[in-house]
């Protein structure tokens, strides 16, 4: 299992994460032992938006005699009203339901506290503003939660949580599809009104990845199947169907994202997640399942998939590119960025351009041309 820096929270996690969304629907025992097992394949990071007793109880049992080796994401404000769940920011519904998460996980603090599912600009202001956000601060001062995160499926209120400077890591939903569709603050609309000629990654996403970068934000990543339609020819918007392991490469390919958090009923299932590890650069392949779709192109954009690969000179194409995204987000080059840039073992001014590369792009991307404006931008 590889594992990666969440941001400047200082914790690493595993690249493969635990989606605890359907614990619940199965016997006690049974989840408890997913979690294990899923633990002993190296995951290290579960979770838990869940307010039902009994998925808190399931992941409380699993992580016994070994909390300190699993990261929790424990939402705040996902609460448990008459036996069904209710996103509230009411505090009499709000405290209780965190004070039952500590209880049931049988832990006295939270890694990652999440401020839970704000996906519109009211909530936010109502949130940032009021009685809630100072009980998170206050969890947080007090090292109940370590660090403060936030969920949302909404880029522009990522890009807002990333101004903040004390929100150190969003959990966004992330998959080739959701990154085509423009903003929403209602996730259930975002495919009302299908078009399918939309292309290419909507720029309010790549400018959401490219803060989370930019800034040392982290990023974990919920619906990375698209809740299964993505593996499914059928119900895929793209008129394919892709892999687990192809999906988990894409998000893992956009800038920011340390962890997938994939949902698992079997074991099978996690050892499918967590063949991503031993995958083939084949076996990974996106790029090619969406350059082939009926319906949807990623034309003249990279998407930081490496077909451009291998390179006469060694420049490690994709990450060139990655980087020069990064620093024209901007009217200034980020200092950061350019240490980044600095740190690449070859760089852009080295291109010849031979347009070998160019040849394999699935996407059209005119390589040796931004090779030019990369050496051009950082100086070499």
């Amino acid at each position: 299992m590889q594992y990666k820096n969440l941001g400047k929270t200082g914790i690493k996690v595993s690249e493969i994460g635990f989606g605890g969304e359907w614990l619940e629907r199965h016997d006690e025992a049974e989840s408890v032992d997913l979690l294990r097992y899923a633990h002993e394949k190296g995951i290290n990071i579960v979770d838990c938006w869940m307010p039902d007793p009994k998925s808190r109880d399931i992941i409380g049992r699993a992580m016994e005699g070994c909390r300190e080796s699993w990261y929790v994401q424990g939402h705040i404000g996902s609460t448990y009203q008459n036996g069904q769940y209710v996103r509230t920011r009411d505090m009499k519904f709000v405290k209780p339901a965190f004070e039952d998460l500590l209880t049931r996980l049988k832990t006295g603090y939270i890694d990652l506290g999440m401020i839970h599912y704000i996906d519109s600009r009211e909530e936010w202001d109502t949130v940032m503003k009021g009685e809630f956000i100072e009980y998170v601060r206050d969890l947080h001062q007090k090292g109940i939660i370590r660090h403060i995160g936030l969920s949302t499926h909404n880029p522009v209120i990522g890009q807002l949580a990333v101004e903040t400077g004390f929100i150190e890591m969003i959990l966004f939903s992330i998959n080739p599809a959701f990154d085509m569709r423009p903003a929403t603050e209602d996730l259930d609309t975002m495919w009302d009104g299908y078009d399918e000629s939309l292309s290419g990654i909507d720029p309010e996403r790549a400018r959401f990845y490219q803060m989370c970068e930019e800034n040392e934000v982290g990023l974990t990543v919920m619906k990375a199947f698209f809740g299964g339609a993505l593996l499914d020819r059928e119900r895929s918007p793209f008129g394919v169907a892709f892999t687990p392991v192809q999906l988990i490469h894409y998000a893992l390919t956009r800038p920011g994202v340390s962890s997938v958090l994939c949902g698992y009923d079997t074991r099978e299932q996690i050892d499918a997640a967590v063949s991503y590890e031993n995958a083939s650069e084949d076996d990974k392949d996106y790029a090619s399942v969406i350059a082939s779709a009926p319906l949807h192109s990623y034309s003249g954009q990279c998407t930081y998939c490496g077909h451009c690969k291998p390179c006469p000179v060694n420049i490690d194409i994709a990450m060139v590119n990655k980087f020069y995204d990064l620093g024209t987000v901007q009217a200034s080059v980020p200092e950061s960025v350019r240490e980044h840039y600095r740190a690449l073992a070859h760089t852009a001014s080295e291109c010849i351009g031979c347009r070998g590369c160019e040849s394999r792009c699935p996407f059209g991307v005119k390589i040796a041309e931004r090779m030019r404006k990369a050496a051009a931008l950082f100086g070499n």
